[in-house]
């Protein structure tokens, strides 16, 4: 005996009877999660300005530094010296805001897809978003 398959009619029974306070506290719901994901976004986006602004400062610092200890350098080997640890500490930075960026995308990603309908993944149920 081969099994039928699912009929419209149960699929229908099977949806809630969505009421119109319901409807209006599910929209509530959805609306408040909404609000807070995007104030979660945004906290997230000043801290990560400033955080940038920052990097900024101290990479001015530190070719201030450089300037300061290359005009002072009295010989090549200690000009070259000063050049490397320049070089040195530019890499450093380099691979710490690699470390940033990963992480701050990451988290924006995240956090935008809080954003989207479903938490940012098409529906699973059938026939949705096709």
């Amino acid at each position: 005996m081969a099994k039928e398959p699912h009929s419209e009619r149960s699929e229908k029974s099977a949806l809630p009877t969505m009421t119109p306070a319901g409807f209006a506290a599910m929209g509530k719901k959805r609306i408040d999660q909404f609000t807070k994901a995007q104030t979660e976004l945004l906290d997230k986006l000043r801290e990560t300005n400033q955080q940038w602004i920052e990097r900024m400062q101290s990479e001015a610092n530190l070719a201030s530094e450089f300037t300061a200890k290359l005009a002072a350098a009295r010989s090549i080997p200690d000009a070259l010296t000063v050049c490397q640890e320049w070089t040195s500490r530019r890499f450093e930075m380099m691979a710490e805001d690699g470390r940033h960026l990963l992480a701050d995308t990451q988290a924006f990603m995240e956090m935008a897809a809080r954003l989207m309908p479903n938490g940012g993944w098409p529906s699973s149920r059938p026939g949705a978003g096709a």
